[in-house]
């Protein structure tokens, strides 16, 4: 018989070894920002070319590399971070399992230069698939100073699944956040392209947010402190006023490294029930420090979860800390004592008092009809609008010329609504458009009671006209020619660092929709032009709504702007929850809703229509 079992070769072993470790460019600096941090770098420098596809460099002033070293550490699990298996529990680096720089050196071509600081010459050495091509004396500055070209360059499959340049990008600033939070001492030099995305010195943990979110991130943040002889936590939490849907920043750190930990971050959430809206998310910004024997980082090759020896006990300190803030947050009103306190006049007891005016018309009647529209009948109804929604309007005379108009209107509407396939299944039946009321009923201010031959329908108002709104400004976006409308003040505003790049990286697109843009430096933005359909929306709001989209997914397709620019022009300008609509109203948004292409659900899929059908209503009533 043949033995089968064989030894791999290292350069096999690497590249199994590297489908763990190296991801994508952003695992590759990940990595190698690790290990200048644990050579005690102050200074890290990173370099893009193509989001990491074709160049990745990382430079830094920390302790160097010997020739001899700078051949070991691309040897499978060569470390000078630990010595036995006792120091897994007493870390105190960045790195230790000795894979990155083989996995690293396994998918792409390296460059290493690299000199320590007692030492007159350094040395250059060059690798491509895991093969040492030459090692040589080359003269540099303390440090080390590290290329990697061409990732997944003789692994198609890899780099085929490699996704767009924008997508790559996102990911490589959400690590590098990352490392900058965890790194707060260090100044760290982001550069893509010949542009500089971030740049900044050491500080405070507090000044990192700010120099990464921008500065008015940091008014919206409260600290926390705790130190019991479990764990020490410091960091930020956000006010509950400060709560999004999206957008959201939430970083957990353990003994200066980032972490993911489902069990602390609903501790997190959970304290803020009650306090913002169930589908919003809070900022938080957490460190922990723990003693590292009571901690196994020892679990996956990316070293992003953790098992903490005193979980349970160590979320109910958390939680604890952060009720506490919260509670004196939310007590105090989020004032800042340090600002000088507004003037209060003394009060005057021999002022004199003005008596408010009695004046009034008590000749004057409502319901009188009158050719001339009197201040009390603006109140009397509101018209609803086929450009943006529903403006006041003095009420008719001529109600039942008004409500034949509308009913024909809706049932012409019935008429065209196309009729799924499975009809056992749809609302209206062919042919059956006969209602057994001529009108629709509010109900609780936010729902539209209205007949069907299948039963009751009941249609939310605002989700119904954000649908009709959506169409209607897609249409409109559609057509290619969109007009471009200026304002008579430009509206200013602020972005983070990534999304400036993205904003950058995508004014092409913002241009053709309509948007005129100036870059004001520092992160500062003015916008003096916006889409025609716009009016009456904020432009500030669009634009980060579209980056947003932007950020989560990556897509720079020009028809990816249209949707979300068109969603939220739709929801600024749809009719609200809990506001009045007359009949004629009511009547209106049921028959643009059935002209709609898919009235059922909105551009986001949440529903927009329910249906009681008369099975059900009989079975109520015992019928």
């Amino acid at each position: 018989m043949i033995d089968v079992i064989k030894l791999l070769p290292d350069s096999v072993a690497n590249q199994i070894a590297a489908g763990e470790v190296i991801q994508r460019p952003a695992s590759v600096i990940k990595e190698l920002v690790e290990n200048a941090v644990d050579a005690g770098a102050t200074a890290i420098s990173i370099i893009l070319k193509d989001a990491g596809r074709t160049l990745i460099q990382v430079v830094d002033n920390g302790s160097g590399m010997s020739p001899t070293d700078a051949r070991m550490a691309f040897e499978r699990h060569a470390t000078s971070k630990i010595s036995s298996a006792a120091d897994l529990y007493s870390l105190h680096t960045m790195g230790f399992r000795g894979e990155a720089l083989p996995s690293i050196a396994a998918v792409a071509q390296i460059d290493l230069r690299t000199m320590r600081s007692d030492d007159s010459i350094g040395t250059r050495l060059l690798i491509s698939e895991s093969k040492f091509e030459s090692q040589e004396p080359a003269s540099c500055v303390p440090g080390t100073n590290i290329m990697v070209k061409n990732i997944f360059f003789h692994m198609p499959a890899r780099r085929k699944f490699l996704k767009k340049d924008s997508v790559e990008l996102n990911h490589i600033l959400r690590e590098f956040e990352r490392l900058a939070l965890v790194n707060t001492g260090l100044d760290f030099t982001l550069i893509h392209n010949d542009v500089t995305l971030h740049q900044f010195f050491g500080g405070s943990f507090k000044q990192r947010i700010a120099d990464l979110f921008g500065k008015n991130l940091e008014s919206s943040l409260a600290h926390i402190s705790t130190d019991t002889p479990l764990v020490k936590i410091e960091g930020f939490i956000g006010l509950p006023r400060s709560a999004k849907k999206r957008g959201y920043q939430q970083f957990l750190f353990v003994n200066g490294r980032f972490m993911r930990h489902p069990f602390f971050h609903k501790a997190v959430t959970g304290c803020y029930e009650q306090l913002i809206a169930a589908d919003a998310q809070p900022s938080y910004f957490i460190n922990f420090t723990v003693d590292p024997s009571t901690i196994d980082v020892n679990i996956h090759p990316q070293k992003y979860e953790i098992k903490f020896e005193h979980e349970l006990a160590i979320r109910q300190i958390l939680e604890a800390a952060i009720r506490e803030t919260l509670g004196k947050t939310q007590a105090a009103g989020a004032l800042d004592f340090d600002s000088d306190a507004p003037d209060i006049p003394l009060f005057n007891p021999d002022a004199d008092v003005l008596t408010p005016s009695d004046d009034f018309n008590s000749d004057y009647n409502p319901f009188e009809p009158s050719s001339e529209a009197s201040p009390a009948t603006t109140y009397g109804s509101r018209r609803f609008s086929a450009d943006s929604g529903y403006r006041a309007q003095s009420v008719p005379d001529d109600w039942e010329k008004l409500y034949e108009s509308f009913s024909r209107k809706r049932d012409d509407a019935y008429a065209a609504v196309s009729v799924p396939a499975d009809e056992d299944t749809a609302i209206f039946a062919p042919g059956d458009v006969e209602r057994a009321s001529a009108t629709c009923m509010q109900v609780q201010g936010q729902y539209i009671a209205t007949s069907s031959p299948k039963g009751l329908m009941l249609i939310a108002q605002h989700r119904a006209h954000v649908r009709i709104l959506f169409e209607r400004y897609m249409a409109q976006l559609a057509d290619g020619d969109i007009a471009s409308q200026n304002l008579l003040f430009a509206e200013d505003f602020e972005l983070s660092p990534s999304r400036n790049a993205t904003l950058i990286a995508n004014m092409a697109h913002f241009e053709a929709l309509g948007f005129a843009l100036k870059d004001n430096g520092r992160l500062r933005w003015s916008v003096t032009a916006i889409p025609a359909p716009l009016s009456g929306v904020s432009p500030v709001e669009a634009i980060l709504t579209v980056l947003d989209r932007l950020e989560q997914e990556g897509d720079s397709d020009p028809a990816a702007f249209k949707a979300p620019l068109a969603l939220a022009m739709a929801r600024a300008g749809a009719v609200k929850s809990h506001q009045y609509l007359s009949a004629a109203e009511m009547d209106a948004i049921v028959a643009d809703l059935f002209r709609c292409a898919e009235p059922d659900y909105t551009p986001d899929g949440l529903t927009v229509m329910v249906l009681v059908d008369n099975d059900e209503i009989s079975r109520r009533f015992e019928i």
